[in-house]
């Protein structure tokens, strides 16, 4: 997995790429997290557009990433969530634990209303 990182009015935009596997992928992600809460950046957005697949370690990466925030008093939003994750997702029944968008603007959006 590769891991870019941009921000749009103040919300942390995470844009994983390829598969999200564990292994060195969940120390990217949990390092980069905790980068961001330390310099106060604790609205963070993950684009799942261009993420190939993800097993169930990479699951469990999202859901650590999410507690880690909340547990910092932050939020995480998942954005453009392809149909193999959406099934992943609803299968596991972790689909209630994210706020999910169509896109990074309305996941980004949601954090001001």
């Amino acid at each position: 997995m590769k891991l870019s990182a941009l921000e749009k009015n103040g919300v942390v935009v995470l844009e994983p790429k390829g598969k999200i596997m564990g292994g060195p992928d969940a120390t990217i992600l949990h390092d980069k997290l905790h980068e961001f809460i330390e310099n106060g950046k604790k609205k963070v957005v993950i684009d799942m557009a261009k993420v190939e697949w993800m097993n169930s370690t990479g699951l469990g990466i999202l859901i650590s990433g999410l507690i880690t925030l909340r547990n910092n008093r932050g939020e995480l939003r998942l954005a453009n969530v392809t149909g193999k994750i959406q099934s992943l997702l609803t299968i596991t029944k972790l689909i209630t634990a994210f706020e999910a968008f169509d896109s990074v603007e309305d996941a980004v959006k949601s954090f001001q209303d």
